[in-house]
């Protein structure tokens, strides 16, 4: 029924990806995934799960990254707004540790492809918002690493008001930055 616009982002393995959206006077109807539309983009994947969250303003969830078994994560906002960051750990990569950000919105209706081997968190600039995604790869318990948000290595630019208070998982708070968690 509808067609998607796929935008390949300056680093290689990340994608924003606008489906079609049909409006009228009642709403509107999208087609957030169509396997046929994604092969015929380039993108062959299969999706294996589908996860959802609800976040508050000032929730910042990340950087986490998979150790033994990585999943790509097609992701979208269906309620509220976030900031949605992927960090290339991909150690051949030109671009490792550079990362790459979208805001992705309830209005905007974007969606976020990033491909197995990124790290991958979000910052909620709404009151809420509720975020969905796609994996590659079943969840292993026990296999999630993380990166520092702030690592300054990395450098990711949050857009992070004045008045905002932080809320990071215990966990998010005790990651390394990227020459801890990765030496070589």
């Amino acid at each position: 029924m509808g067609k998607i616009t796929v935008t390949p982002c300056e680093i290689d393995g990340l994608y924003v990806i606008e489906p079609t959206v049909f409006k009228d006077e009642r709403g509107y109807f999208v087609e957030t995934y169509n396997q046929r539309d994604f092969e015929a983009a380039g993108l062959p994947m299969v999706f294996v799960q589908d996860n959802q969250s609800m976040s508050v303003r000032g929730v910042l969830r990340g950087l986490h990254y998979q150790k033994q078994y990585p999943q790509g994560k097609l992701v979208r906002v269906l309620r509220g707004r976030v900031f949605d960051v992927a960090v290339d750990l991909r150690t051949n990569s030109k671009t490792y540790g550079k990362w790459f950000g979208v805001e992705l919105t309830a209005e905007n209706k974007k969606q976020f492809y990033i491909s197995e081997g990124f790290a991958h968190g979000f910052l909620v600039l709404s009151d809420e918002a509720e975020f969905a995604y796609k994996v590659t790869d079943f969840y292993h318990p026990g296999d999630e690493g993380g990166l520092a948000y702030n690592d300054p290595e990395i450098g990711v630019e949050w857009p992070i008001p004045g008045d905002m208070e932080l809320i990071l998982s215990e966990k998010d708070k005790k990651w390394g930055g990227l020459k801890d968690t990765f030496k070589f």
